[in-house]
């Protein structure tokens, strides 16, 4: 038979009242830097990864646009129109 083990006890993670939180230290002023921080950096972000699309998006275009006649004929095959 399995034997019980015992839980480890967890600490409670409980704020008491007479400590301070890191906003409550921070003054409004440095706070509000941060944020405007943290947002430039998430623009920053997202414009990296809008232009990887981008990159992307073209880089297949390209790839497309030069391919051989045999490489058509290999992918489109006789699926193709009469003209």
């Amino acid at each position: 038979m399995a034997k019980k083990r015992k839980q480890a006890a967890t600490p409670n993670k409980r704020v008491n009242s007479g400590e301070l939180t890191l906003s409550d230290a921070l003054n409004e002023d440095m706070l509000a830097k941060l944020k405007a921080a943290k947002q430039e950096l998430s623009a920053a972000e997202q414009a990296k990864e809008e232009e990887r699309q981008a990159r992307l998006l073209q880089e297949r275009k390209e790839r497309e646009k030069n391919k051989s006649f045999a490489e058509l004929l290999d992918e489109y095959g006789d699926h193709g129109s009469k003209y």
